[in-house]
């Protein structure tokens, strides 16, 4: 699997190629999975470890939600609760967004845009196998666009569907980011993840159908 990721990075020496790569390719396998009676405090403990933004929710052997560094912020920290007996289960988000493996790297930001959320879980024989962050994606991606030339459009960026009408200069001082629909540029990550949210939401995301709250009801 790793010399596969590795063939995969030296193979994706562009945006485009990258972007058409599999999320199977460069996704993290170590992914953190905790008991839904587990406090907040143990999962900050095992995040700051393995330098993760998440970690899964399980009960009865199945996963039924996720926390991430943002619910432990706004549901525990903001409200002056104490992590150590707030429960995950208290916090948690449902159902949990996945994708396929075989899916590209193109069609993971489409779902986490879509979904509004910063990670994606891989699914495949009704287990979680990986995840990959949006993060991570644009951090290839500056590398990529960092390493190659660039095309820069001229004038204030725009979201433009027709990319045959806009004019392109060689200048790659000019933009650190362009967006892979439209090849609108943006001088930073949040400006392209803004972008995205707002003109390209077209796609259909997956997830773990069910509610799963009354497990604990």
């Amino acid at each position: 699997m790793q010399e596969e990721k590795d063939q995969n990075k030296k193979d994706s020496n562009t945006v485009a190629s990258y972007l058409l790569s599999t999320v199977g390719s460069i996704s993290n396998s170590d992914v953190i999975i905790l008991e839904a009676n587990s406090t907040v405090e143990d999962a900050s403990h095992l995040m700051k470890e393995k330098n993760s933004t998440s970690v899964l929710v399980s009960a009865r052997g199945d996963i039924v939600g996720v926390v991430s560094k943002t619910d432990i912020l706004f549901k525990v920290m903001s409200q002056n609760r104490d992590p150590s007996k707030v429960k995950l289960r208290e916090i948690m988000s449902s159902p949990v967004l996945t994708i396929r493996p075989n899916a590209t790297v193109e069609e993971a930001l489409s779902k986490m845009a879509k979904r509004n959320v910063r990670q994606i879980y891989l699914h495949a024989f009704n287990a979680i196998i990986g995840v990959v962050s949006r993060e991570q994606i644009y951090r290839r991606m500056e590398e990529i666009s960092l390493s190659t030339e660039n095309l820069a459009i001229s004038g204030t960026p725009v979201c433009i569907v027709n990319s045959k009408s806009v004019t392109y200069i060689k200048d790659k001082s000019k933009v650190n980011y362009l967006c892979p629909y439209c090849q609108s540029p943006f001088d930073t990550t949040e400006g392209l993840s803004k972008h995205m949210d707002r003109f390209h939401n077209e796609f259909d995301a997956g997830v773990l159908e069910g509610d799963v709250r009354s497990i604990f009801e």
